[in-house]
């Protein structure tokens, strides 16, 4: 047994590109299978995905020796490619992303968020989700890269 001891739980979002609703639901779950696959394949853990037509929200736990920077652009690139080649040829994710730490003891109501994403969006528009998260974590933004 080693002598490193470590928690690290993220919560990510990204956009397809333009936020265009490309995520079908005949598919949608396909997707989440693929993505939380891949995440396992990078030697991280995949907590919960989930998300909607032009969005998806994991929440993961990484290895010390991991920059979520290169898991997010792996993770962004295969299931990029995986979508366009499976189901919609202009399929695509935006540049960025939202990437959250998450304390142990809040991993259980962020995934209960990621499970109930159909039923928020029927309320809450992605923009306001996404500024609101930025709020609630105390991030600093512009406006103008903001969706919307």
């Amino acid at each position: 047994m080693g002598s490193t001891f470590y928690s690290l739980h993220h919560h990510i979002i990204f956009s397809t590109k333009d936020r265009r609703p490309l995520i079908k639901p005949d598919w949608r779950a396909r997707l989440h299978g693929y993505l939380g696959g891949t995440i396992r394949g990078l030697g991280a853990v995949a907590e919960k995905v989930g998300g909607v037509d032009d969005h998806v929200h994991l929440l993961i736990s990484l290895k010390t020796t991991d920059a979520p920077a290169d898991i997010v652009r792996e993770l962004k690139k295969a299931s990029s490619n995986w979508a366009a080649e499976n189901h919609d040829r202009l399929f695509g994710w935006q540049e960025g992303y939202g990437i959250f730490s998450v304390s142990w003891t809040h991993c259980k109501s962020i995934a209960q968020y990621i499970e109930t994403q159909e039923t928020h969006h029927r309320r809450v528009g992605f923009a306001d989700e996404l500024k609101r998260l930025l709020d609630k974590n105390g991030v600093k933004y512009d406006q103008a890269w903001l969706p919307g």
